[in-house]
């Protein structure tokens, strides 16, 4: 049998298919990053809104403040997870749950702390 003069014939295919992998690869890791932060940013949005709306009732005094911080981070597709009020001001601590494409359903958490200007912490 005679051989040809160029000894890596069909080698494109196989350089293809590996930078197709890594491609695929680097895709999937963006992903799961953006999902991350993009979850993170939701649990610290429903914290803050839910310690502001916890710190308003207390001073107001109309309802319980950490029952309307669980409304409203339930509103925003979180859970309440802690929540104090002292001295006028609201602490509030909640999660939410993503699922990531390749590692699957992970929680993202947040505290925040909200109540009037003139108190001290």
């Amino acid at each position: 049998m005679r051989r040809s003069g160029r000894p890596d014939k069909g080698s494109a295919t196989v350089w293809m298919i590996a930078i197709m992998a890594v491609v695929w690869i680097t895709t999937m890791a963006v992903v799961d990053v953006a999902v991350a932060r993009v979850a993170r940013h939701r649990a610290q949005s429903a914290a803050d809104l839910s310690a502001l709306a916890a710190a308003a009732r207390a001073a107001s005094a109309l309802e319980d403040g950490c029952a309307r911080a669980r409304t409203v981070a339930n509103a925003n597709g979180a859970r309440v997870h802690q929540c104090s009020i002292s001295d006028g001001i609201a602490t509030v601590a909640v999660s939410v749950r993503f699922a990531l494409p390749v590692f699957g359903s992970r929680t993202a958490a947040a505290v925040a702390r909200a109540g009037p200007v003139d108190v001290k912490p």
